[in-house]
């Protein structure tokens, strides 16, 4: 039930922080508390290392040249201060739905309602963009290791001549039966294919780091400095992914503790191996080598150190890296859409539990179905880029979120806490618009579309169906002045 003291009807009404808490303990939509710190920091370390490491150094290379190294810091610098305030939130705030929760208990339910709106997209195209690639990656591994790739037919999208992506399709619906036996299952898993994915790249480092020259170094820094923040504007985006370890908020054991050091250290172990890759990769190859390549790793192997051999191993390594972050965004996108559901502002069917394996199993094959086929016919390589702006609109709110919380609910308790506050988040924030302004216009175009149709929704059910107007319940009758004596 909504605290009197925190009754706010209308459309900026705030979720009390101990009733969020509570509900989740409710009969019927409750979660498993079934994972760990270790299963957490692989799920972050899952979702962040995919496709960025295997192909955007070689983007970074040609912008930066070797300074491309320098790149990966800022990057990291820079999604540092958003990951500190998603550590502050989800230890203080244990409940699914990452920054829709957040922006609920801080700015109200109509920012909540635009926050998660935008996360549903940015992780369902996420996760059907992934499975698109994961595609692409199982013919490029069935070349490298056989000579032999899936024809067209059953390999791309109408859009580019073929009849449907079935790799695509089978990784969704296989990742879908994954999510719904367990949260425990599904970490275990993603654990496995993290452990498989750190060797491979410590495979690429130590041959990388044998054939090593420091003339591929010189010059370090051939386009200036400005090439150096160029690259990490390009690059940033390989370090997008840490904010799914706050989806699971709900599901850790103890969150207080775990969730702070799952998203810092998935970070800090993915930085460590970023720069590491770059080093190795820059000394055995040239940035021309790699640049415009489409796998930079097996390029810099082949064409740099002559280890052509290596290829299908690195190849095997991005399958399997991408297979994790499938499994990871869509673990993220279920518990979004649970925590709306759960809240009224769709469908609260949605959030029931199955009671047997504890998670919301309709809303999960409800949801890989769809995403599947959205893998399976639509072009989305436009619409791809929804996922950046729509994650850095989530950075925004989120650091917000943790200096409006600071001011509002002074004594709640924290178990982290963000270093520098105000001053950090700031600059999160500052981090966060300065990369959005660098998106095309037609990316903004789509995202306020996007926008207003969640609106429109808003307005014909969240705002009619919210569990906080609900429990509201008729409103309080003022009492009569009593008749004054004559």
């Amino acid at each position: 039930m909504v605290a009197p003291a925190q009754r706010k009807p209308g459309i900026f009404g705030i979720r009390n922080v101990q009733d969020l808490t509570t509900e989740t303990h409710e009969s019927g939509h409750e979660l498993k508390r079934s994972v760990g710190a270790l299963q957490l920091t692989a799920m972050g370390v899952g979702a962040i290392i995919g496709t960025g490491i295997f192909v955007v150094i070689g983007q970074g290379a040609g912008i930066a040249g070797p300074a491309v190294i320098l790149s990966f810091v800022l990057a990291a610098l820079a999604c540092s201060f958003s990951a500190l305030s998603y550590a502050e939130l989800a230890s203080s705030i244990p409940v699914s739905g990452s920054a829709y929760t957040y922006s609920y208990a801080t700015m109200g339910e109509l920012v909540a309602w635009i926050i998660g709106w935008d996360l549903i997209l940015e992780y369902g195209v996420s996760v059907a963009a992934v499975a698109v690639g994961w595609g692409g990656n199982v013919n490029a591994f069935l070349s490298a290791a056989f000579g032999y790739t899936l024809p067209d037919a059953i390999s791309t999208s109408p859009s580019d001549g073929g009849v449907f992506n079935l790799p695509a399709v089978f990784i969704v619906l296989a990742i879908t039966f994954l999510l719904v036996r367990g949260t425990r299952e599904s970490a275990g898993a993603n654990l496995v294919m993290v452990i498989v994915k750190l060797a491979v790249l410590t495979f690429f480092i130590i041959i990388a780091l044998v054939n090593f020259s420091s003339n591929n170094l010189t010059p370090f820094m051939p386009n200036g400095f400005h090439s150096v923040t160029a690259a990490a504007a390009v690059i940033f985006f390989a370090y997008i992914g840490f904010d799914a370890v706050s989806t699971g908020s709900e599901e850790a054991r103890n969150p207080a503790k775990d969730l702070p050091w799952a998203v810092i250290g998935s970070l800090l172990i993915c930085t460590v191996f970023y720069i590491l890759t770059a080093v190795g990769a820059l000394g055995i190859a040239t940035p021309s080598q790699m640049e415009g390549s489409d796998a930079p790793l097996a390029t810099a192997l082949d064409e740099g150190a002559g280890i052509s051999w290596a290829a299908w191993i690195l190849a095997l390594g991005a399958l399997i890296a991408i297979t994790s972050v499938v499994l990871v965004i869509f673990y993220g996108q279920t518990r979004i859409f649970f925590a709306m559901s759960r809240d009224g502002l769709l469908p609260e069917r949605l959030a029931d539990v199955h009671p047997r394996f504890g998670t919301p199993a309709k809303l999960t094959v409800g949801l890989g179905i769809l995403i599947a086929l959205l893998a399976a016919f639509v072009p989305l390589g436009e619409i791809v880029k929804l996922v950046n702006i729509g994650t850095l609109f989530a950075f925004v709110l989120v650091n917000i979120g943790v200096i409006v919380l600071r001011r509002t609910r002074p004594d709640m308790p924290r178990p982290y806490r963000v270093p520098f506050s105000p001053v950090f988040p700031l600059l999160g924030v500052a981090a966060a618009i300065y990369l959005m302004t660098d998106l095309p216009l037609a990316t903004w175009i789509r995202f306020v579309i996007w926008l207003a149709v969640g609106l429109v929704i808003y307005a014909l059910y969240g705002y009619r169906h919210s569990r906080l107007r609900h429990d509201l319940g008729p409103a309080p009758v003022e009492p009569a002045d009593p008749p004054e004596r004559p």
